[in-house]
């Protein structure tokens, strides 16, 4: 199979390009890659750098909106990817235009290309915020969206052109929903990652409000394998949740990032919240899980003890990220 994948050099879109590649996903080594990716801030190449002289791989650096360059690159591909997206919710709060550009326009400009090319399926991936926040029990993929940031709302609106494209022209097209992921390679202005380096630096780390908004974690490997069976058994106009199986508030994952990293409550500011902080998030993954096999194989203590691992051992890859980002 020959895939283009969108936001490639990214965090989670890079771990799906090494898996893929590394025969991870499906036991087969005999896909190619077009990797597409504007490099933007959280693109990095040395994020691929497993892979880049696998004969399967290819990268270009374009942006999802440039049709022109799209029309040259997408030909001869059977199956789209699309990670490419404006993800972090703090900076839509403070800038939402560069969300709106992205993650709405740049998807309906990749849609228009998918269907003058004749792409045999586009798989969209997605997030569980797009559902806004659920005090109790948990989101099916039935849920109305709800979203609250300028971040999710802009990821509902490209879900539903997605889903549109599929009803009205009849694209072979699936959506994903994710819970926060974590990982190795993971730009380090999301919480675990910087938390993480913070720490193991000796520096503080920011609690947002009570610490009691409850997250779903996911480890990125669990996630790109649940991608990949949306994208090769899921059918066609499916919505298919994501997740990871283990809840936990901000305030027990704080604790257990200062064990993991050897610090103490000393090294925490309590900050005011986040504007339109969601309180809960909970996926049901009963549908993945019942049609295509899906389950979380990579337990959370296993996750996070090796994600901590891996940013003990590879500061060269993330201080020069947080020197130019002023982390």
């Amino acid at each position: 199979m020959k895939i283009l994948v969108t936001g490639g050099a990214g965090f989670i879109g890079s771990e799906y390009v090494r898996g893929l590649l590394g025969g991870e996903l499906d036991g087969s080594t005999d896909h190619s890659v077009t990797v597409y990716d504007k490099l933007t801030y959280s693109g990095n190449l040395a994020n691929l750098a497993p892979v880049a002289h696998h004969p399967g791989y290819r990268f270009v650096q374009g942006d999802i909106n440039d049709a022109a360059l799209l029309d040259q690159v997408l030909p001869g591909h059977d199956a789209i990817v699309h990670f490419a997206a404006e993800s972090h919710v703090d900076r839509s709060i403070t800038g939402a235009t560069a969300f709106v550009v992205t993650n709405v326009q740049g998807t309906q400009t990749l849609l228009d290309a998918a269907r003058r090319h004749h792409i045999a399926r586009f798989a969209h991936v997605s997030t569980d915020e797009v559902y806004g926040s659920i005090d109790e029990g948990s989101w099916t993929e039935t849920w109305p969206l709800a979203p609250n940031s300028p971040y999710s709302a802009s990821k509902a609106g490209s879900d539903l052109l997605v889903l549109a494209a599929h009803r009205t022209h009849g694209l072979d097209a699936v959506v994903t929903r994710c819970s926060n992921n974590y990982g190795h390679y993971h730009f380090p202005e999301k919480m675990i990652p910087l938390f993480v380096t913070n720490l193991l630096d000796g520096k503080r780390v920011p609690l947002y409000g009570d610490g009691g908004n409850v997250r779903d974690w996911l480890h990125v490997s669990d996630h790109v394998r649940g991608i990949h069976l949306a994208l090769t058994k899921g059918r066609a106009g499916e919505v298919y949740n994501i997740g990871g199986g283990t809840e936990l508030t901000n305030k027990e994952l704080t604790a257990r990032l200062l064990e993991a990293c050897g610090a103490d409550w000393g090294s925490v500011d309590n900050v005011a919240d986040r504007k339109g902080h969601d309180r809960r998030y909970s996926l049901d993954i009963t549908k993945i899980s019942t049609e295509l096999g899906y389950t979380p194989q990579v337990s959370f203590d296993e996750g996070l003890a090796r994600t901590v691992q891996w940013y003990r051992e590879n500061r060269a890859w993330w201080e020069p990220l947080k020197a130019k980002a002023a982390l």
